[in-house]
């Protein structure tokens, strides 16, 4: 009786995994054919261009500051009880934040809280059946409610990881000056030797990717809510949950990739 318990059980998650991709698929077809036969919502993308960006910036900061102290400190640490100095501190910080941290932080901050408002605000639409009433009044929901929220994070995320990438620097930056006592331009050298272009285009490729599934998640999750009030605050969990899972899976399979590509 377990074993057909559990047997039955694996085959129903199977099922709603395969039934949830192929929707998800349905959804970025949908997306695509209305993006390039429709006009861009501009005022729509640019609000939530600024409820993703900017209401996302002060956490971001935070975050990528606070990372970077916190690997200097240790990296710097670390080197003393080695070499019983101080080493390449601002390579390993700029290294790091540039190719790794910046761009996967930043993601998982901006999939917990701008995430989260998307599937929330379209999950609410769902259930109160605004999104019903779009079609009723002839506007399509992909185009007046996907694409600008796809192009608003497509936008707004690689933004916000170059600004991660610099207040991690800076903040690395502070401890190694103030803390570990090493020279301002020892700092800069290390970072400007050593880091190329490439190095740059690494990491911040790799925000369009979690750009497009941060928007795929939300966006599909929200559409897809069910239960009133009570399913929105799951399918908003849900979503949050999913898109920072994902953020560290695709995160090495793109790094691999580009990797192989001399990127």
């Amino acid at each position: 009786m377990n074993s057909f318990y559990i047997a039955e059980r694996t085959g129903k998650k199977i099922l709603k995994t395969a039934n949830s991709l192929g929707e998800s698929a349905l959804m970025i077809k949908s997306v695509f054919f209305w993006l390039f036969k429709s006009k861009i919502e501009v005022v729509e993308m640019t609000r939530q261009a600024v409820k993703i960006g900017i209401d996302s910036l002060s956490v971001t900061a935070l975050t990528s500051f606070f990372t970077g102290m916190v690997l200097s400190l240790q990296s710097g640490n670390t080197s003393k009880n080695i070499f019983n100095e101080p080493l390449y501190i601002g390579s390993i910080v700029a290294f790091s934040m540039v190719k790794e941290l910046g761009p996967v932080l930043t993601s998982i901050v901006v999939s917990g809280r701008a995430g989260a408002v998307v599937t929330a605000e379209i999950g609410t639409m769902k259930v109160t059946e605004q999104i019903d009433a779009l079609y009723t009044l002839g506007t399509n929901p992909t185009r007046y409610l996907l694409i600008p929220r796809y192009a608003a994070f497509m936008l707004s995320l690689p933004i916000l990881t170059l600004f991660a990438d610099f207040i991690g620097i800076i903040g690395g930056f502070i401890v190694s000056t103030v803390k570990l006592q090493i020279p301002a331009s020892v700092y800069w050298d290390d970072i400007f030797s050593y880091m190329k272009v490439h190095d740059f285009t690494h990491g911040f490729l790799k925000t369009f990717v979690f750009a497009f599934m941060i928007a795929t998640v939300s966006c599909y999750k929200g559409l897809s809510t069910k239960g009133g009030a009570e399913g929105v605050g799951k399918a908003t969990t849900e979503a949050v949950v999913i898109s920072m899972v994902l953020v560290l899976v695709i995160d090495y399979f793109v790094s691999a990739l580009l990797v192989m590509m001399g990127i």
